[in-house]
């Protein structure tokens, strides 16, 4: 499915109403405040506050509330406008594993689904024994996205998402210590718009901004990637199998597991197969499971769908991976 044909979750979370402001969808419980998160997540900011940062495309008040519709029976907490973006990191849980993950959750560049995709990524996460943060990164308008007000595809004119997650890799590192984690042994997961987002950092070692301090000076490439229905990566050429023009794949990339759904109707399941493909061809070690059905934003909520296990099989590959320990030793 193309990018003119979708609007990223908002298409599948929202009912159709016209959308006054490209990043403005219709939530409840609307909060007009920035998202903070509950303990013991502790919020890092990404930039210093003298730091000057581009915009995103629509820039306004951050806030956050409720998706009017449900995934496996509950709302999606959304966060919409977020200017100053900020990293939570949550300690691992019973025995740390020494490896952490850095998670970034969809929404189409345009709103985060910060529970969905982001905190109960986290809570699968720390209790396997990781660290974990999830990253608040600039919406909208941060990478290729839909714009409602022309109608059309719209590129920002800087990487906002792609620099943010540099950023939080090298802010994350710079903890590796405090957290009891390797700094070698650090990867990224991210869903739909935060899969690109996986992409991206994998395949580019420089940073996508000026380095202003130490945590810079860190290497921000992922030890270990996972997309999950990741978008924004096919040309949308139904004819062919094509990456996206700016999506250019580097050998040294690290081992990535793709995960989806085939009946997902936002991201067509050629985005993934099209990523697995290139990254076949570069040699660069992928691994792939794709389920005849489970939807789009399944995340981690049980439901009687296979593909709700896909974090058991995530868990096997990151044991052969050696960044956890063998199932033998699990608590």
């Amino acid at each position: 499915m193309t990018l003119a044909r979708r609007t990223a979750l908002a298409a599948l979370l929202f009912p159709a109403t016209v959308l006054a402001t490209t990043g403005s969808e219709p939530l409840d419980t609307l909060q007009r405040r920035p998202w903070r998160p509950d303990a013991p997540g502790i919020e890092i900011a990404l930039w210093p506050a003298a730091t000057q940062i581009a915009s995103p495309a629509y820039p306004g008040p951050e806030v956050y509330g409720w998706s009017k519709t449900l995934i496996a029976g509950k709302p999606i907490q959304m966060v919409q406008h977020v200017s100053r973006p900020t990293m939570a990191i949550y300690p691992a849980k019973g025995v740390n594993t020494g490896t952490a993950l850095l998670v970034f959750p969809g929404g189409g560049y345009r709103v985060l689904a910060i529970d969905l995709e982001g905190t109960e990524i986290c809570d699968w996460a720390t209790a396997a024994g990781m660290t974990c943060a999830v990253l608040k990164y600039r919406v909208p308008g941060s990478g290729p996205y839909w714009n409602d007000e022309c109608q059309c595809r719209r590129d920002p004119p800087e990487p906002l998402a792609l620099q943010d997650a540099q950023r939080a890799m090298g802010l994350l590192r710079q903890r590796a210590a405090q957290y009891g984690f390797s700094p070698g042994r650090v990867g990224v997961l991210g869903f739909s718009a935060g899969g690109r987002i996986v992409a991206d950092i994998s395949n580019r070692a420089a940073r996508a901004y000026p380095p202003i301090d130490a945590a810079d000076h860190l290497p921000s490439r992922p030890d270990f990637a996972v997309a999950l229905y990741p978008g924004h990566l096919w040309d949308g050429d139904k004819n062919s199998i094509h990456l996206t023009v700016d999506v250019k794949i580097d050998a040294k990339g690290p081992p990535t597991f793709i995960a989806q759904a085939g009946d997902d109707a936002t991201d067509d399941v050629r985005e993934s197969l099209t990523y697995y493909l290139a990254l076949q061809q570069a040699k660069v070690p992928v691994e792939m499971h794709l389920f005849p059905e489970g939807g789009h934003a399944f995340g981690v909520r049980p439901t009687d769908q296979p593909i709700t296990h896909w974090t058991v099989l995530a868990e096997q590959w990151l044991r052969h991976l050696k960044m956890l320990p063998a199932a033998s030793t699990q608590l």
